[in-house]
């Protein structure tokens, strides 16, 4: 590592002699004057002045030295906030004590050589105590002050400076802001670029729908209309980027503003939050973000309810599958309410340990996060897990999940996903598990797919065992597409992005439910504390989202124009893909109805022959492959495949 030369050569510091020369004239004229006026302004007389000029050292050493001492020199005052202020004022009291203590030592010490038969005058002496408060307060409120008048001088002086480039005709390098929000986060982000002299950037103009801010500024910055306004300012003041400062906006206000920003062509921000940004002393531009995908496809927040997630707390907890995109967030999810214990269960040991060694650095080891490797076909395996961690509760995420590879390989997502699952509810019931969730999919409703259909008789092994256990609340939770999961579209469109292009859509009408990794994961974390037995959990989800939508938002995010820059190309519907899909059976909507949670829905269950399920599922590991479709017609009569 390279060190830093010891005798580097600095810049004078013109700004630092000014605050030194300031504070040595305003300390010692303070007490001048405020001993004229105590004096009801006396006649000056040479030993006046005298008395007043020997203690122009102790006065001078005592203050200056405090500033220094409170690292007043070495402030940037353009930065400074409440503390610097509050600082000041200490280190200014202290002088002032201090000033009284150098008084009447320096009387003391006279009086005693005037006794002791020197000749010597009385050239200290302890002023009146309301001379030292006075001090002190003027003191504050002066140097102070000479503070303020340097650092707005300079902010005027930068804003001189900002009107001067924003005159001028558009540049390519010149980077113009417009800034939506008048709030605080917007203020901070101009004061940001005014203390930097505009080298991040010169804001232009500001929107704000609050009509009674429209013809104000801020730190100069013209409030020039409402949100609405977008494209007409980006044209008028040459706009190059955006920064998005609003955090109090309804989802679907923020939704409509977001889309037209990325309709810009500018570059567009999110700032952060003031709080955070304040909080951890960072920079409003330096810790803003692009805005990506999930902002344009968020909707109001599922508010779960924290006490219902407490019963893995000094539990242990199992979840297989637990290396996967959603097995992983589940155990993220889990460990902020301190389970005694994760036990991440998984064939796939790299991503398994990755996730290990990411919560021990989280957590600092609490919980204690553990892995074993093995896969949920093999029941021996999962006994041996059972008997050395004895879980309270297991989140069953292990499953082949991707649809056109289980079209092709069948068998694989018979064996791995319902033998399976009812290998780890079977063992999970003899073991005494308290709460069993298992990670379903809207693909299971009416399936066209063996992923869809192998996945409605994982949720039929959990309604057969919630039937039979005495101990244990089986239920399942279904949702839709995850957002950034392994094998979701997101992924594959980021990819052929970063090739060029073009993105690749099945079908110009074909639309999916969306919801985020950590929403999914809550929700499944949520379910086992609601769970009574049997149930299917199911989010709203809200309105499903059009994929060919979601190629030309993930196109504009990245700079480009859809068709223009990067194409998109339709491929055709994959084998067992549906135009749409669906959240809810028919036969289950009579007897669906609300948690507590308004967002989350519980179906009714659905009779069924179960013992003509186990009977199905005990032959799968004899079973002619070939026979896969048919065995999966057997289980699911509303299957539908064109094999």
């Amino acid at each position: 590592m390279k060190r830093l030369s010891s005798n580097t050569k600095r810049e004078f510091n013109w700004e630092i002699l000014f605050l030194f020369l300031t504070d040595f004239v305003i300390c010692n004229l303070t007490y001048f004057i405020m001993l004229l006026v105590h004096l009801n302004f006396p006649r000056i007389t040479a030993d006046f002045l005298l008395h007043m000029c020997v203690r122009i050292p102790s006065v001078t050493v005592l203050y200056l030295g405090m500033y220094a001492l409170f690292h007043m020199y070495s402030t940037i005052w353009k930065y400074a906030g409440f503390y610097e202020i509050a600082r000041f004022g200490v280190a200014s009291i202290l002088a002032t004590g201090g000033t009284w203590i150098a008084d009447y030592v320096g009387m003391q010490i006279c009086r005693h050589l005037m006794n002791t038969g020197h000749d010597v005058s009385l050239l200290f002496n302890v002023l009146p105590l309301p001379v030292y408060i006075d001090v002190a307060l003027i003191v504050i409120m002066v140097g102070l002050s000479a503070r303020i008048f340097n650092r707005s001088a300079k902010l005027l002086y930068n804003e001189n400076r900002r009107h001067r480039h924003a005159s001028k005709s558009s540049g390519a390098s010149e980077k113009k802001i417009l800034v939506i929000g008048a709030g605080s986060i917007g203020s901070a982000l101009i004061t940001e670029c005014q203390l930097t002299e505009y080298r991040l950037g010169i804001p232009v103009a500001i929107l704000d729908d609050n009509p009674q801010k429209i013809g104000l500024s801020i730190l100069g910055t013209p409030v020039v209309g409402t949100c609405d306004e977008i494209d007409a300012a980006v044209e008028k003041y040459k706009v190059t980027h955006i920064y998005f400062c609003i955090t109090e906006i309804s989802e679907a206000r923020k939704r409509e503003l977001l889309e037209k920003l990325i309709h810009t062509g500018c570059t567009v921000k999110m700032a952060s939050d003031h709080a955070d940004v304040t909080s951890e002393r960072k920079s409003t531009i330096a810790s803003s973000r692009r805005i990506n995908i999930l902002d344009l496809l968020s909707r109001p927040p599922v508010e779960l309810n924290r006490d219902v997630c407490r019963y893995v707390t000094d539990e242990v907890v199992l979840v297989t599958g637990g290396g996967g995109s959603i097995g992983s967030e589940l155990c993220r999810q889990l460990a902020p309410y301190y389970p005694k214990k994760i036990v991440i269960f998984d064939i796939y040991e790299n991503n398994a340990y990755t996730l290990k060694n990411s919560l021990d650095m989280q957590y600092f080891g609490t919980p204690q996060v553990e892995i074993r490797i093995g896969s949920v076909r093999e029941e021996k395996r999962l006994r041996e897990v059972f008997e050395e961690f004895h879980p309270t509760s297991v989140f069953h995420a292990a499953a082949h999940k991707h649809v056109p590879l289980m079209e092709d390989s069948p068998y694989e997502a018979i064996k791995n996903n319902i033998l399976g699952t009812y290998n780890t509810a079977k063992v999970s019931n003899e073991f005494g598990v308290r709460n069993f969730v298992l990670l379903s999919t809207d693909k299971a409703v009416n399936p066209t797919n063996v992923m869809g259909a192998s996945k409605r008789c994982c949720e039929l092994v959990i309604q057969h065992f919630s039937k039979i256990s005495e101990h244990t609340k089986f239920a399942a939770v279904r949702f839709g597409n995850v957002l950034g999961s392994n094998g979701s579209v997101i992924p594959l469109f980021t990819e052929q992005l970063e090739h060029g292009g073009p993105l690749t859509v099945t079908h110009p009408d074909i639309t999916r439910y969306f919801m985020t990794i950590p929403e999914a994961a809550q929700l499944v974390v949520q379910a086992g504390g609601l769970a009574k037995g049997g149930e299917i959990f199911v989010l709203d989800m809200g309105e499903p989202i059009k994929i060919l939508s979601l190629a030309e938002k993930l196109i504009r995010l990245s700079g480009y124009e859809p068709y223009v820059d990067i194409d998109i190309q339709f491929t055709g519907l994959r084998p067992g893909e549906k135009l749409y899909e669906e959240l809810i059976l028919p036969s289950e909507r009579e007897g669906m109805h609300k948690t507590e949670n308004d967002k989350i829905f519980v179906t009714a269950p659905c009779e069924f022959d179960e013992a003509f399920l186990v009977e199905h599922i005990e032959r799968i590991a004899t079973m002619n492959p070939s026979e896969s479709r048919a065995f999966l017609r057997e289980l699911v009569p509303n299957y539908q495949s064109d094999k």
